[in-house]
């Protein structure tokens, strides 16, 4: 069987309504030729875009996602979003945990799991984010803290859930306009102990959850990440933001895995 691999991007709070629909629709109208059997794309656009994004591009061809989830159905959270909110919208996936929520925002791992629960509950696909500091990496813990932030995150998850399961590993230290892309060794080293602490958590099941890499994935590195045996996929930035280069990207990678792994 051919392994799936996963392409997908996060828009952060770039892109308004018709910017993002026409990127959505040009994207959609240049990958369509790419079976969905061997290739999973997914986009997470600004919150004020999604009603216009569900409404107007073929979801048949990409997920979207939204970039941040309250883990109550409703209440006093002002300037929140609930996941009812998104039921209503129909979308696919939503993402919990990354960095710039972590770390400007001030979340907590325990509030991820909140927000990973709430979103499994409402049948969305949930995509945990994890990374460690260059603090972090520096003072030799890395795997601790991606196994703590994992451990914690998807506490009293059940198996039963894993389908609906993502992981993307991004360290904070790679993500961003002054970013450093991890070498493709490092990346391999720390998804090698994602996979194993996913293992360690839902027992066999775990090694049906695809791991990511994201953090400065560009033209120039993605070719190399994409072949590493424990990546699944390639969370872009910046590099995706234009749909004929994300194309482009996207089938450069998927060549150059295709070469070495003869799928």
């Amino acid at each position: 069987m051919k392994k799936k691999l996963y392409f997908g991007s996060n828009l952060k709070m770039y892109k308004n309504i018709q910017d993002t629909v026409k990127y959505l629709q040009d994207l959609v109208a240049l990958t369509k030729d790419i079976s969905r059997e061997e290739m999973e794309l997914f986009i997470i656009p600004s919150y004020t875009t999604l009603e216009s994004a569900a409404k107007n591009v073929d979801r048949s061809y990409v997920k979207l996602g939204a970039q941040n989830m309250c883990w109550e159905d409703e209440g006093q959270f002002t300037g929140e979003i609930s996941p009812l909110m998104l039921e209503e919208l129909g979308l696919d996936l939503v993402m919990i945990g990354h960095s710039e929520r972590r770390h400007v925002f001030g979340e907590t791992d325990a509030e991820e799991n909140l927000k990973v629960k709430a979103a499994l509950k409402h049948g969305f696909t949930t995509l945990l984010c994890i990374g460690e500091t260059a603090e972090e990496k520096n003072f030799g813990i890395s795997p601790e803290v991606l196994r703590t932030q994992l451990k914690v995150g998807f506490h009293d998850v059940p198996v039963s859930d894993v389908p609906n399961i993502w992981v993307a590993y991004e360290p904070v230290w790679s993500i961003g306009v002054n970013g450093t892309p991890a070498s493709p060794d490092y990346a391999e080293e720390m998804h090698k102990v994602i996979k194993a602490c996913l293992l360690e958590i839902f027992g066999d099941a775990g090694a049906d959850i695809p791991v990511l890499y994201g953090g400065s994935v560009n033209p120039g590195n993605a070719n190399e990440l994409i072949v590493q045996p424990s990546i699944d996929g390639l969370f872009t930035g910046r590099a995706a933001w234009q749909a004929d280069k994300f194309d482009k990207l996207i089938r450069d990678a998927m060549k150059t895995y295709r070469e070495k792994y003869g799928e």
